[in-house]
């Protein structure tokens, strides 16, 4: 009798990798042959992938409850679901925060000198979707596309602080790595920072992901009335002390609502 367990147990594993990738390689093209050509009948989109007529079924319903395509009553067609809006909103909505973001923090660092980059939330991090050097920086590090912490730097906390209260209690409960003798990975200590950061409309992070590394961040608010991202200015520690970056908080807050503006929001958020 064949083991289940040991290498052929490996093996197996080893075999369905590349047919989840072939499944997932023809999710995307029965998308794309549907996209270009607006309606498709299964047995077409069958030939078009190269599969049989019951496995393009089985994609179509597959890709169908989840919203990506949509039968079309008793015609045998397909065509693209609102699944397919709903993350291309998504995505042209972070477009839209980085093409608008960008002068934003070019303005904000020419003001403070120091390096200012604009963040948004993605999954357990944030990412920088834009970044623009101060005439003081004496670093040319580029942060955008850079995955960081929610915990440990300034923008995270101010988009751990706004998002929603379910999502945040799971993010607390997960094991948080230390990065410095400052990093919080305590959940209560990090709960009440995140009270303070709301109360107080801002972040700190002073050597909590890098040592010597200092940085302030305040929210941005989208047309929904929610956080959508962080403005944050960077510096050593020793040319951004504590008052300063306090000091700094103002000019954050009023390039940040502008750029909130920009984006469609209305009114006092707090």
């Amino acid at each position: 009798m064949t083991s289940t367990h040991g290498d052929d147990g490996g093996s197996g594993r080893e075999r369905s990798e590349p047919s989840l990738v072939r499944s997932v390689d023809r999710a995307v093209t029965a998308l794309e042959v549907v996209a270009a050509r607006g309606e498709v009948g299964i047995t077409e989109l069958a030939e078009e992938l190269g599969v049989h007529k019951s496995t393009a079924s089985r994609l179509v319903a597959a890709l169908a409850r989840r919203g990506m395509l949509e039968q079309l009553g008793d015609r045998g067609k397909v065509a693209l679901g609102f699944g397919v809006v709903r993350l291309a909103a998504s995505a042209t909505g972070r477009m839209d925060i980085a093409r608008l973001g960008q002068p934003t923090c070019q303005q904000l660092a020419e003001l403070v000198g120091e390096t200012c980059n604009l963040a948004v939330h993605d999954g357990e991090a944030a990412i920088n979707v834009a970044q623009e050097f101060g005439n003081a920086s004496i670093t040319t590090q580029n942060w955008v596309g850079r995955r960081t912490p929610l915990h440990a730097t300034s923008a995270g906390k101010v988009l751990l602080a706004y998002m929603g209260d379910a999502e945040r209690r799971a993010f607390l409960r997960r094991r948080l790595p230390r990065f410095t003798e400052s990093t919080i990975t305590e959940p209560a200590a990090l709960r009440t920072e995140l009270a303070r950061v709301v109360d107080e409309g801002h972040a700190r992070s002073f050597e909590e992901l890098e040592v010597g590394l200092h940085a302030v961040a305040v929210p941005v608010w989208g047309a929904g009335g929610d956080v959508v991202a962080a403005l944050s200015a960077a510096g050593p520690a020793y040319r951004l002390p504590r008052r300063r970056a306090r000091a700094i908080v103002p000019d954050l807050r009023s390039a940040a609502e502008e750029l909130s503006t920009r984006l469609g929001w209305v009114g006092d958020s707090g």
